[in-house]
């Protein structure tokens, strides 16, 4: 047996084990680390974050973050148990903060621990972009993504093990680090990532859509974003998120679905945009 098939094997072999399905797409999806592994990692994690940074509480903003949070959270529980997986959240525990911090960035641990910094609040402009951004994480938690990057990174740093132990020649050994590095970063990992993206845009769009918040303010929150990154973004095929046309592309062609989504569970009309 060569090293290419060994290494070929064992992939197959570690994908074959650990695999779920996503509620939300229906995909088999990567769990070499289980979520009763990862969750209290994460949730550590998270308040040792907040004990470095200052957290903003009981202002209009923090509440704010809050209510979308919630409303987005009670929005992806009716659409679990309407799809047939009530428990699917019993290990969830959600938590909304807001940092002062001039970073446009918002971000959730797996389990549902989610951030906000300050600097993303005069981007979103409005409670409902700020729906679109929260759906966005929530979405990630929900499909497990965490897990997924966790069980992908470790297939990786198998494979590279493997291919080291396996070819004795150093320049040979030497040329196999150099390709598979850049190879499998730029054509796994990279567009790997770039799908979560997209994924959790989709998964949201649809969450905002049934919590109450009007899907066509999306798009419009990534031409915001667009326009304040002053076209320094690296090419879509070295980077961890699509490109911004792409996104707005995406959400712009998934809106008519959120919509649907929401008549289903009663949503005809959307809230007030709610600058604040």
């Amino acid at each position: 047996m060569t090293y290419k098939h060994y290494l070929l094997g064992l992939s197959v072999f570690m994908l074959a084990v650990a695999c779920s399905t996503n509620p939300f797409t229906g995909n088999q999806t990567m769990a070499l680390v289980s979520n009763d592994q990862l969750f209290p990692t994460a949730f550590q994690q998270y308040n040792q974050v907040l004990s470095e940074n200052k957290v903003i509480t009981g202002t209009r903003q923090s509440e704010m973050i809050k209510r979308v949070g919630q409303r987005i959270a009670v929005a992806a529980e009716r659409w679990l148990k309407a799809n047939g997986h009530a428990g699917y959240l019993e290990d969830y525990r959600w938590e909304y903060t807001l940092i002062d911090s001039e970073m446009v960035n918002a971000w959730c641990m797996p389990g549902g621990k989610i951030a906000f910094y300050t600097g993303i609040l005069p981007v979103a402009e409005n409670e409902t972009a700020i729906a679109a951004i929260m759906g966005h994480e929530v979405a990630h938690a929900l499909a497990n993504h965490g897990q997924q990057r966790m069980s992908a990174a470790y297939i990786q740093q198998g494979i590279a093990l493997a291919g080291n132990a396996l070819i004795e020649d150093d320049k040979t050994r030497d040329i196999f680090n150099q390709s598979y590095g850049i190879g499998s970063q730029v054509g796994v990992m990279l567009p790997f990532s770039r799908s979560h993206e997209t994924e959790a845009d989709k998964i949201g769009l649809i969450l905002m859509a049934i919590a109450g918040y009007n899907p066509e303010e999306a798009p419009n929150l990534w031409k915001r974003m667009d326009a304040i990154s002053g076209g320094q973004a690296p090419p879509e095929f070295l980077s961890t998120h699509p490109a911004n046309a792409s996104r707005i592309s995406t959400l712009t062609s998934l809106i008519p679905k959120a919509k649907v989504e929401a008549q289903k569970f009663g949503v005809t009309e959307f809230r007030p945009l709610g600058k604040y």
